[in-house]
């Protein structure tokens, strides 16, 4: 196969806005290996819409580009991203912020190949800290934030005064909350149960976790403000069987295969929860699995009350590469 110099070539692949590196394409592809698709395109045998590139570093776009490996068309297929972010104050949960307002995005802090073909799943407000997934799979996405699938969302919230069992179990049981629709308020309507654990409180402050299966905006803030206990700082820390533990703020990394499947299992049995279907009254429960034993400790870890007072207080500061040895030495002492 004849090869072209760059001055033949007047339309170049360097360009890292076209999309991902050109290697990453072919092996999601599953040309071969990353390291062989490299030597592929430094030996000439890979053409972009008609074009040899024969250079390191090239990217491509999967979706729009032509691609040929030594004459045959690849067929796309993108990879499913799943990301957890650790998401820190001000930083808005977008794709990209409104004209002239140049706030930080979540996706400015996940410096990803794939990056600019994320979307947040579900939204925190611009000072709420803590879990954002991050993917490309759409489905998974609606389903995660639907709340007929029942996916649950954990949060530790730190509020101003006291709140009393009495306002715990308003929440519990469901506040009325406006409902807007195009900028303006068409009624109002309960929130669905949501389940409270108080961890301290004094005249103050209270510290406690709130358990949700919907997402409205600013749901918690609102329901909290709705008592007369206003937010003071609000982290989530877990989705469903995925938990934010040993993630520093602002850091961020790839869900493992065993966790989507765990995601997934949660999306099915909020599913067969909700449309009461007799095969899933029918079935004895199945026993968990070694990752789903170790995913339900690291939730109980992250929620005992005697870790809840360090966690929260330390929740918008960057932790260090051993955050949980930095929170156990400082308990001790």
């Amino acid at each position: 196969m004849p090869r072209r110099s760059d001055a033949d070539m007047p339309d170049r692949y360097d360009d890292k806005s076209r999309g991902p590196r050109l290697q990453r394409v072919l092996a999601d592809a599953g040309v071969a290996a990353r390291r062989v698709c490299e030597e592929l395109i430094l030996a000439g045998d890979v053409e972009v819409n008609g074009r040899i590139v024969d250079y390191l570093p090239a990217f491509a776009d999967p979706e729009t580009d032509r691609i040929k490996v030594q004459g045959r068309l690849i067929k796309n297929q993108t990879r499913k991203l799943y990301i957890i972010l650790n998401k820190p104050p001000r930083t808005i949960t977008t794709t990209a912020d409104e004209p002239e307002m140049d706030r930080r995005t979540v996706l400015d802090l996940v410096d990803h190949p794939s990056a600019g073909r994320l979307y947040p799943v579900g939204r925190l407000d611009y000072d709420t800290t803590g879990l954002i997934l991050l993917t490309n799979d759409g489905d998974l996405a609606n389903k995660l934030t639907h709340p007929r699938f029942g996916v649950v969302k954990t949060y530790h919230a730190v509020v101003k005064g006291k709140l009393t069992d009495e306002d715990a179990a308003q929440i519990a049981e469901g506040i009325y909350l406006a409902e807007r629709k195009a900028g303006k308020t068409t009624g109002a309507s309960r929130t669905a149960r949501v389940d409270v654990s108080i961890f301290k409180r004094d005249r103050e402050r209270t510290i406690l976790e709130l358990r949700l299966r919907e997402g409205r905006n600013r749901q918690v803030r609102r329901m909290l403000a709705a008592v007369g206990c206003p937010v003071k700082k609000l982290q989530r820390v877990a989705m469903g069987p995925i938990v934010l533990k040993g993630l520093p703020s602002g850091a961020w990394r790839e869900l493992s295969k065993p966790e989507v499947d765990a995601l997934r299992r949660a999306i099915a049995r909020g599913k067969d929860a909700d449309t009461g279907s007799q095969s899933a009254k029918g079935k004895k429960k199945r026993p968990m699995g070694k990752r789903e034993e170790e995913a339900e400790k690291a939730l109980k870890s992250i929620v005992d009350p005697k870790r809840i007072k360090a966690a929260v207080a330390t929740s918008d500061r960057p932790a260090p590469d051993k955050g949980a040895r930095r929170l156990t030495s400082e308990r001790r002492k």
